[in-house]
């Protein structure tokens, strides 16, 4: 079983992971790029035992079983002892809609129940913090723990004796018990009470979520799964949305590859939003709008960073923490992204893209407005200013710099957009004014990108390498899947980066030498790429082999072992999840041909 065989609850304040036995291994408290409460994910072979973590240990464990109630963010496992003896486990974070906004307190709700035989268990609660080289101070009442730490403190509520809890102390199970673990606060009902009230507005709002979906007719439960896992994964507070829940899941073993993804790309962003369209999950959709608009109002000289803290943090140094030693002890464990520093050209088509759907899309209620054009519009003058300059590209490398073909791709984007938008507002000046310099990137990337020697697109002007986001040229608009362009660019991906059923991000040398583990989104693209080429049938074959690679929860981490097929890098991956929801909906049978 892979360590990363996890499930994910959270109610778009934090998340929480917890592996296949009810043990929460990671958790980041009050908010997602906090201090992890829970950090034995990172704590290395040696240390998991002592501290970071909250288990129902059973006595006599002889298996598990997991999975999700339906169409909802509520987790059940179930712990089987050698006797016979069953426990349920709940787990959720309560998220539903109070006096006319959502309650989503930074709270984790465990429920505990027999369900056969004379099952023991041992409730052990370690929090840890200044990312697991501390403990709190700990003091207690009769039906609660307090868990004090310098940025926060935490109250276990219960209706289990308090004494157990605190000495780790075995006991029978002979009714059910009800764990809440929250802010330091009184709870204004019982602990029954309140959890059963939680639970029940919880799974409501879930199921409301997901009826609101419009999904696929194949692969739906799928679809579901993902949605709601991009759901999990967006800071509702300010409309932000992460790359991952995790820091430091390395892309490959040993290699070094490990960074912090608890921040927003706007790269990724877009295409998360994107994808949230398609499904008709318009009000995510509209809030990161919010953060985006933000971010382009805060912007000096107009210059975007290709990532932002969830609350617009600009800066986001990078450090080690050597306290942790790291998934399987593989560190270093890193804190912060240098990525903030870095130049990439593609975020201003990033941000033009993602706000174009205001636009066009009337079931906003925040349409866009001339403001908001004028706004984008600086952001396209960036683009036009940048598109031919060189950047670390879509890849971030951290030592080199050239002219993405990607980055002048999505330069091009936003002028395209840009054009669109000045014909949807009957602004026909601006709008022939965007158009031109769209044509004229176009003509640049045409002439430049283009290989002769290779008879292919490359992954920078004047070069000779390919790299995966060649195959977003047809999804972007910038060239027709049926270009013979496109098409033997394709062929020279299939040649050179493609592994078995799965694509590599390129297969060149970089910073930390040569790439072992396939990049998810990559063979997402591949399959989207064969689609829009006519290749259906290879593309569904590829799409159910992705799909069959998802953990036992159905989700994606960042990268795959093209061998094993275990999951590797920042888990769960938005950008990953991402690619399944295109792929389903492309590829589906119309629910019309199906009756």
């Amino acid at each position: 079983m892979s360590h990363l065989d996890l499930a994910v609850i959270g109610n778009c304040s934090f998340s929480a992971l917890i592996d296949p036995r009810g043990r929460v291994e990671w958790s980041c408290l009050p908010r997602f790029d906090s201090d992890p409460v829970f950090c034995s994910l990172l704590a290395g072979p040696s240390e998991g035992c002592e501290a970071g973590f909250y288990e129902v240990a059973m006595d006599g464990f002889a298996r598990s079983e997991q999975g999700y109630l339906r169409n909802t963010a509520i987790l059940v496992t179930r712990l089987y002892d050698d006797d016979g003896g069953c426990v349920e486990l709940t787990d959720f974070a309560p998220r539903f809609q109070k006096f006319g906004r959502f309650f989503r307190p930074v709270m984790l709700v465990r429920h505990v129940r027999p369900v056969s035989g004379d099952p023991r268990i041992r409730i052990r609660l370690r929090p840890a913090h200044d990312y697991g080289a501390a403990r709190p101070r700990i003091t207690h009442g009769s039906n609660h723990i307090r868990y004090v730490m310098p940025e926060l403190t935490l109250r276990l509520t219960t209706d289990t004796p308090v004494s157990y809890v605190l000495d780790e102390v075995p006991f029978l199970l002979e009714r059910p018990t009800n764990l809440i673990l929250g802010p330091d606060e009184s709870l204004t009902g019982s602990v029954n009470g309140t959890a059963r009230e939680f639970f029940e507005q919880t799974r409501s709002y879930w199921a409301d979520f997901t009826r609101g979906l419009a999904i696929p007719f194949e692969w739906q439960e799928a679809v579901i799964r993902a949605a709601i896992t991009l759901k999990l994964c967006s800071f509702e507070e300010t409309g932000a949305i992460l790359a991952a829940a995790t820091t430091s899941i390395p892309e490959a073993p040993d290699t070094g590859r490990n960074w912090d993804y608890r921040y927003c790309w706007l790269r990724d962003s877009y295409f998360v939003v994107d994808s949230l369209n398609r499904l008709g999950a318009t009000v995510t959709m509209e809030n990161y709008l919010g953060y985006l608009a933000n971010v382009v109002a805060s912007a000096e000289d107009g210059h975007l960073q290709p990532v932002y803290g969830i609350t617009l943090e600009r800066s986001l140094p990078e450090r080690e923490v050597p306290q942790l030693a790291g998934y399987r002890g593989m560190g270093p464990v890193r804190v912060g992204n240098e990525a903030y520093q870095h130049l990439q050209n593609d975020v201003y088509g990033s941000v033009v893209l993602a706000a174009t759907q205001a636009f066009f899309d009337q079931r906003l209620l925040h349409p866009g407005s001339d403001k908001l054009f004028d706004a984008l519009e600086r952001v396209g003058a960036q683009a036009v200013k940048l598109f031919d300059k060189p950047d670390a590209g879509i890849w971030e490398l951290r030592s080199r710099a050239r002219v993405h073909t990607f980055s002048s791709v999505m330069c091009w984007a936003a002028c395209d957009r840009l054009a669109r938008i000045g014909e949807r507002l009957r602004k026909t000046e601006r709008a022939l004014h965007w158009r031109g310099e769209a044509n004229r990137i176009r003509d640049v990337i045409l002439k430049r990108a283009w290989s002769e020697t290779r008879k292919s697109f490359v992954e920078s002007f004047e070069g000779s390498e390919l790299d995966a986001s060649l195959l977003m040229l047809q999804f972007l608009g910038f060239i027709s899947p049926s270009d013979p362009r496109f098409e033997k660019t394709v062929a020279a991906i299939e040649k050179e980066l493609r592994r078995g059923q799965y694509i590599f991000r390129y297969a060149a040398e970089d910073d930390f030498g040569l790439p072992q583990n396939a990049f998810n989104i990559c063979t997402f693209w591949y399959i989207d790429a064969l689609h829009a080429m006519g290749r259906r049938e290879e593309a569904r074959e590829l799409f159910e082999n992705m799909l069959a690679c998802r953990t036992s929860l159905g989700l994606l981490s960042e990268h795959l072992d093209p061998t094993t097929r275990e999951p590797w890098g920042n888990f769960p991956q938005t950008y990953s999840m991402v690619g399944l929801i295109l792929c389903a909906m492309r590829l589906s049978e119309s629910w019309e041909r199906a009756f």
